[in-house]
């Protein structure tokens, strides 16, 4: 039983073919190129998936979507990164398709790839938080990633962290991605600066070397961090904190400092083990694929009549 996932990021379509063993049979990234505009993302979608399906003709298709997404409706809500609205994702997937499709938050459906294969493996649940862009969370319990009542459960990044902070996107101040975030660290090092075409890499590099902006900017989001992950601690006593995205990469600069900042604040419990993602940036793809197997291996279910992909409104995309 071949599967074939997509994931759907605001930069790349990450999209894979998984084998009945569950091994990865082939991979690939595309350029999102959100710039062109909502249909033009959804278009790109529907023929990747379209290749893969007529190469290696799958049983189902599984495919993760970033924004606020009703997962039962198989409907992406919001995604602002894509211009999308109210698109209903799933139903325009499998009436091309002809095949069962899964639907999924690409966040959640990493958490899902990390409890089954990656680094959550041995723990009933933990937080799967990718930093990278933005920042997001995965809740996940028993093996599964918690919802919430309406789709937004996880959305660690918009904790008030420094309230007196910079503006974000979503209305309010001082959220924790506008001060963790690899996006973030940046903007920030770039303002302070002056320097343009810096990355979250490059702070850390020159943190490394001695710079002193550097090193305050890149401690200020290891802080910011972990005010957000003692909140999250607090509240759902996780066994274990599984961090992803880009600066997971950046090994034990990031991930010391972390751990120690994370007990300092935890004062009345000791601090659940902070460990590195093992999936990368193929998690939300190895989830949707996971989330298209499982839904083959339930057998057929009723599902809404599926609308015709090609009739996309204004109201949907724009």
């Amino acid at each position: 039983m071949t599967v074939i996932a997509l994931a759907v990021g605001g930069t790349e379509i990450e999209a894979g073919v998984l084998a009945e063993d569950g091994a990865l049979m082939h991979s690939e990234r595309r350029f999102t190129r959100a710039e062109r505009g909502p249909e033009a993302v959804i278009d790109t979608v529907i023929d990747c998936a379209a290749e893969l399906a007529r190469e290696y003709r799958p049983a189902a298709a599984g495919i993760a979507v970033p924004g606020i997404v009703d997962e039962a409706a198989g409907t992406c809500v919001f995604a602002a990164n894509l211009g999308w609205r109210r698109v209903p994702v799933r139903d325009w997937l499998a009436e091309e398709l002809d095949l069962p499709v899964a639907f999924g938050h690409d966040v959640r459906a990493g958490g899902l790839a990390e409890a089954r294969l990656g680094a959550g493996r041995e723990c009933g649940s933990f937080l799967f938080v990718p930093v990278g862009t933005e920042i997001a969370a995965a809740i996940v319990l028993g093996g599964e990633a918690f919802a919430g009542e309406q789709g937004s459960a996880g959305e660690i990044g918009h904790l008030v962290v420094r309230p007196d902070g910079e503006p974000c996107p979503c209305g309010r101040r001082g959220c924790l991605q506008t001060v963790a975030s690899a996006c973030a660290i940046a903007r920030r090092y770039s303002r302070a600066t002056g320097e343009i075409g810096v990355s979250a890499r490059d702070v850390r590099d020159r943190a490394d070397a001695g710079d002193a902006v550097a090193a305050e900017v890149w401690r200020d989001a290891v802080e910011a961090l972990a005010d957000g992950l003692s909140a999250a601690v607090t509240l759902l006593d996780p066994e274990c904190i599984v961090i992803g995205g880009g600066l997971a990469r950046a090994g034990a600069a990031y991930f010391d400092p972390l751990r120690t900042a994370l007990a300092e604040r935890l004062t009345f419990r000791t601090a659940p083990p902070v460990r590195p993602a093992e999936l990368g940036h193929r998690a939300g793809c190895l989830g949707a694929a996971l989330l298209a197997r499982d839904l083959h291996r339930a057998g057929p279910a009723t599902s809404p009549q599926p609308v015709t992909p090609r009739q996309i409104s204004q109201k949907a995309v724009g």
